[in-house]
């Protein structure tokens, strides 16, 4: 009987883990749903790879994603994120800065995050630019995949956050089913231990 007790008990516990991370999912891939359009005090472009101060394809859809919703009127500033890896010339941040200087966005207007290397360190980043320049409320652009994760995390260091996914990723089909998957588990266990504490393998 006592065996018995003790398999009910962990196929319970399987059971409500199961539950829980399938929740997580389904959240995941229905925030990158995700076409927040109210104004907002910064457009915050989350970084990714950057070759030699040109945009990766990945990046360049989170920019031209951010363009199209500062086309909108629906900011006052924009916010630039991303440090650089080992070898680079150019940051992330630096590489977006100029393509919205490219496209006749004022340099006064744009702030860069330039040393964070996680979504965690690059947004909590962006709370101490918020806090100097007063901004309260700021809409995240990213791939639909990565938006959950970065809105709690956003939430987590104090930033009042809103979400706009892009629709041209390139991060696509079975790449981007298995990215959900990792996001999942990333914000399963970030919601029970803390964002901070999961950065170093979700970046």
């Amino acid at each position: 009987m006592k065996i018995r007790r003790v398999v009910q008990s962990l196929g319970a516990v399987v059971a409500i883990f199961s539950l829980y991370f399938l929740i997580s999912l389904y959240q995941v891939w229905n925030t990158g749903r995700s076409a927040d359009k109210q104004p907002v005090d910064a457009i915050v472009v989350l970084g990714a790879a950057q070759y030699d101060g040109r945009p990766s394809p990945q990046l360049q859809a989170r920019l031209d994603h951010a363009l199209e919703l500062w086309n909108l009127d629906l900011s006052s500033y924009i916010v630039v994120t991303g440090g650089k890896q080992i070898g680079d010339r150019f940051t992330e941040a630096a590489a977006s800065r100029k393509f919205f200087e490219s496209k006749g966005v004022s340099s006064e207007i744009i702030f860069e995050e330039n040393s964070g290397k996680t979504t965690y360190a690059s947004l909590l980043g962006v709370k101490q630019i918020a806090s100097q320049k007063d901004i309260s409320r700021v809409l995240i652009v990213s791939d639909p995949f990565h938006q959950l994760r970065a809105k709690l995390i956003a939430q987590e260091v104090g930033l009042e956050a809103s979400s706009s996914s892009t629709r041209s990723s390139v991060v696509r089909g079975a790449d981007a089913f298995w990215h959900n998957l990792r996001e999942a588990v990333g914000v399963a266990v970030g919601r029970i231990v803390g964002f901070r504490r999961v950065d170093s393998w979700t970046n």
